[in-house]
Order: C-alpha cells, then sequence, then structure tokens
C-alpha cells in the first residue's frame, strides 16, 4: 500500500508538471487562422468544408471556403497568415461555435465543488457561455463574470442571474427582511440591476409579488428564468408568468398546470410534504399524465400563447433522468475519474441533501417517470417544430449529474426528444445567445461575432457521444476497441485551450482528494 501511494504521488507531480505547460491557453492573438475545419454552425446550415477562418483580436474576420473534400488545397487561395500571427492545422476536423449553458450552477459548498472545477470540466466540453441561474450569491457570481471576462481565469463567459430575493454581504436592500410587498420587490429587483447582475432567477412567489418583480425587471431590459416550484404554482404557472413578461422556463414545472383541463391543482396524496423529497419528486412523476393530452385544444392554444410571447423553453431533460433509470445514473463512467469524493457523497440517498431522494425509489416510480418524459418531450419537440426557441441547460450538480458530461447527455435527450442534430446544435448555441440577448456577439460562426469555438476530430452529427470527454467506443478493422473524439479545442475569446489537458487537470484534483481522504467510490449500499 505505501509503494502504491508512493508511485500514485509521483504520477501526480508529474502529470502537475505537464499539465502546468499546457492548461494555460494559447493566445488571444493579433491574428489566428484556424485552417481547413468542417463547419457546423449555429443558424441550422448544413456542414460545409474544407474552410479557413480569420480571426483578428477575437473577432471574425474572414470565413472562406477553401476547396473541397478529397481535393488538394489550393495554398495560394488560401488567406495569408500576417507576421505574429498564429496558424491552427484543423484539417479535416469539426468546427461548431461555442456551447451555451442556460442552466450551469457554478458548483456549490454542499457539493464540495469549487469553481475551478466546475469551469474545467465545462471548458473541457466546449462550452463557452453559461447561465448561472442563482448561486452563492451576486457577489460571488458576479466577482467571477469580472475575472472570466478578463480572461484572468480559465472559465466559460460568466451571465449573472440572481435568485430572486437573494442577498450578499454588500447586496442587502432590504436588511434580510423577507419580500412581501410589491414595493419591496420593485426595490430588490433595482438593486440587482444595480450590482451588475443580467437577471433574475425566479421560484415563484405570491402574484402581486411575481408581477412586479417581472414588470420592474422588464422595465430595466434584464433577462428572467423560473423553475416553477410547487409551493407558489398553484396560482401562478408558467402562463402567468410569460403575460407578465418572464423571458424563459426552468425544466417543466408549471408548464402541466397551465394545462390542466379539469382541476386546479395537482392531485398530490393526502399524506404529501413538499419537504420529503421523497414524496417531491416521486409525485412530479405523475404531473404530465394530469395535463391535456396532446394536440387537444387545450394543449395547443397553450402552446401558441407561449410562441405568440417569444417564450423561451430550457428543459434541461438530464438533471431528471436518473428517476427514469437510476442505476444508469449512478453507474456512467466518468464517475470514477472525474466526480470528487464530496460530491459522491452529496448525490447519496439522504433526507437533507436537496435531490437525493432515493429512499425507496423503485420499478413503478421509474415506469411512471419514463411515461412523463414521452408527454414532456412531445411538448417540447412540437414547440420547436412551430418555431419556439428550446435551449440548452443542464443544472448540474445534483441527481448524478456532472458538470459538462451532463451538457452532452442533454443534446443527446434533445436528441431522443425528436431534434434533428443540426436543430440540437443551434439549440445549444444560437438559441441560448438569443435568449441571452447575445446573439450579435455569439451563438453561430459569422463574421463580426467573437471567436468562440469547439474543435474536434469526430462528427458530432453522426454520433453526439464523440463530445463527451471520455469518447465513444468504436471498433477497428483489426477488433480493437478504441475511444475516438473527446473535444480537442475549446476557443474563448479567441484563446485557444487544449480540452484533454483540462480534463486531465480535473483528474488530477479528483486523484489528489481522493488520496488525501483514501477515499474510493462505491455504489450505495456496498459495504467494505
Amino acid at each position: 500500500m505505501k509503494l502504491k501511494a508512493i508511485l500514485l504521488t509521483v504520477s501526480l507531480t508529474l502529470t502537475n508538471i505537464l499539465l502546468s505547460q499546457s492548461l494555460q491557453g494559447d493566445g488571444p492573438h493579433s491574428q489566428l487562422i484556424i485552417r481547413g475545419v468542417k463547419l457546423i454552425n449555429g443558424n441550422g446550415a448544413p456542414p460545409q468544408g474544407p474552410i479557413d477562418i480569420v480571426v483578428e483580436d477575437n473577432i471574425i474576420k474572414q470565413i472562406q471556403v477553401v476547396g473541397y473534400p478529397g481535393v488538394a488545397i489550393d495554398e495560394s487561395k488560401r488567406p495569408k497568415l500576417m507576421a505574429g500571427g498564429k496558424e491552427l492545422d484543423c484539417n479535416g476536423m469539426c468546427l461548431l461555435p461555442g456551447f451555451v449553458d442556460m442552466h450551469g450552477h457554478i458548483g456549490g459548498t454542499a457539493q464540495g465543488a469549487e469553481p475551478d472545477y466546475v469551469f474545467k470540466l465545462w471548458m473541457a466540453h466546449g462550452v463557452t457561455t453559461v447561465r448561472e441561474p442563482s448561486g452563492r450569491g451576486v457577489d460571488f457570481t458576479m466577482d467571477l463574470k469580472r475575472k472570466s471576462a478578463k480572461n484572468e481565469i480559465i472559465a466559460p463567459r460568466i451571465m449573472a442571474y440572481t435568485g430572486f430575493g437573494q442577498t450578499s454581504k454588500t447586496f442587502n436592500p432590504l436588511n434580510d427582511i423577507p419580500i412581501s410587498t410589491p414595493e419591496q420587490a420593485r426595490e430588490w429587483v433595482r438593486a440587482n440591476a444595480k450590482k451588475g447582475a443580467d437577471g433574475i432567477k425566479f421560484f415563484g412567489a405570491e402574484p402581486a409579488i411575481m408581477a412586479a418583480a417581472l414588470d420592474e425587471n422588464k422595465k430595466l431590459g434584464l433577462g428572467s428564468a423560473c423553475h416553477h416550484a410547487q409551493l407558489s404554482v398553484a396560482r401562478w404557472n408558467v402562463l402567468h408568468s410569460a403575460r407578465a413578461g418572464l423571458t424563459s422556463m426552468e425544466h417543466w414545472y408549471g408548464l402541466p398546470e397551465a394545462l390542466f383541463d379539469n382541476t386546479t391543482v395537482q392531485d398530490y396524496p393526502l399524506d404529501y410534504n413538499y419537504q420529503n423529497e421523497q414524496h417531491r419528486f416521486e409525485n412530479a412523476g405523475k404531473l404530465w399524465a394530469q395535463a391535456a393530452k396532446p394536440y387537444s385544444e387545450h394543449w395547443n392554444a397553450v402552446m401558441d400563447e407561449l410562441l405568440e410571447l417569444d417564450f423561451t423553453l430550457d428543459p434541461t431533460f438530464n438533471i431528471y433522468e436518473a428517476s427514469r433509470d437510476l442505476q444508469r445514473a449512478r453507474r456512467a463512467e466518468w464517475h470514477e475519474d472525474y466526480t470528487l469524493p464530496s460530491l459522491w457523497e452529496f448525490y447519496q440517498p439522504s433526507k437533507i441533501s436537496h435531490g437525493s431522494y432515493w429512499h425507496d425509489w423503485g420499478t413503478e416510480q421509474e415506469v411512471a417517470w419514463k411515461n412523463n418524459y414521452d408527454l414532456w418531450m412531445t411538448f417540447i419537440n412540437e414547440y420547436k417544430n412551430r418555431g419556439g426557441r428550446v435551449t440548452t441547460g443542464s443544472d448540474s450538480g445534483f441527481i448524478f449529474q456532472l458538470y459538462g458530461f451532463a451538457y452532452i447527455r442533454e443534446l443527446e435527450l434533445l436528441r431522443e426528444a425528436g431534434f434533428h442534430p443540426l436543430e440540437i446544435i443551434r439549440s445549444a448555441t444560437l438559441n441560448g445567445a438569443e435568449a441571452l440577448g447575445m446573439d450579435d456577439k455569439i451563438g453561430s460562426v459569422a463574421i463580426g461575432k467573437l471567436a468562440d469555438f469547439v474543435v474536434l476530430e469526430e462528427n458530432p452529427l453522426a454520433n453526439l457521444k464523440v463530445l463527451y470527454g471520455t469518447g465513444a467506443i468504436k471498433l477497428t478493422e483489426d477488433n480493437e476497441v478504441v475511444r475516438v473524439g473527446g473535444v480537442k479545442y475549446t476557443i474563448k475569446d479567441g484563446i485557444v485551450y487544449d480540452a484533454k489537458a483540462l480534463l486531465a487537470d480535473v483528474k488530477r484534483q479528483v486523484d489528489e482528494a481522493k488520496q488525501k481522504e483514501n477515499y474510493t467510490i462505491k455504489q450505495p449500499g456496498i459495504k467494505d
């Protein structure tokens, strides 16, 4: 055991030396030319290549088709490299716009997940912009937002949506008095904007308070999101929010309630207790079955009104997936190498930790949730088909969903819902940019936009699994099992990051935590 520990220490030391040479991004450069890519854009266009992309000081200046597949490129017709410029040889690789995670919590104290760990997992999976829908407070998030904007840290671009009513040491307009009047709500919204936040994350409140807060926020031109929690949804569902000015909804709570035909409240068991997470999530899995049937008059009417209001749906399918297949979520192959011991402990069955509701989870609950997904996905896919905006969000850090990896899983679940792979890429890029009011800067590869890209050697349209940091499994002609894929380069603000080096640093952090704690990941209930 001592020899094993020594070898691990030596290995970690060598890894640290190597990573210190490769972790820091390359750039920004006065000129960066990315050579020979096949472009998969966020605007729904089919792939095209080979293409050279010219970036100057973080702005896309030229997108030049330089030839045809299988034909030698005429070098004389390619964009010229200026003195001091940088070339990135990506011949034959795929390039996409940087991904936008519309529901990304920057770790958490309960999970023991600090920003550096979370950011590197996101960046290793091509996520270059994140909307944080509440977290440790506006001051905490704004500090990271400023550092990311200056590229002082390795991190995605951050859009800060403060949890409604949340205060901090330097943001306390109501002296910790709970918001109980419309005027207090307006005062809080104004203070939130003054702190520099980009929007608000709501969980619901009294109707008059919600109406006042959303009205004030809309006047200020800021964004908004809402998880319509069961404690307030009976009198304020998604339609109420959208009519009052909410710009996007999270998950799906509040949408089935807007679709109720013969009731005004969810059919709760009479011994239900919201503080009991087994009750909460088990009964949530029966909620869509209580809504109007797909394509019925009421179902269509709700959808049409949301479309008319240009409302954004951010479903976060992945965060509830353990509800329909707990064993799959627990056994995801990346947990061993990339999930911190503290995070793994947070996921375990508990009556305290949010999302750890596995007190008595079985076949009946999973079947109900599978049916729930069928109805939920039907609405989301049809909303997209009728021109509605659907974005990609992960809500990682809960329920066995790991940062970065869960984002790629969300893409797979959009495919299951019926999205074409090109529609999925649009959801993950341009749709998110539009929802954030940033589509003039990010979301697609276009002249004048910022240089945010994802580059990989495999084609993600053919198999989204190649976007996972662990790659996809293939069998060669020689009957050898190999791993292919994983993002090769994540480029944010014109800075080129080695995605695999970022992921390796996460593994180092996890290995060191395990060594320090003498920790081994085990499945729940398994004894030594």
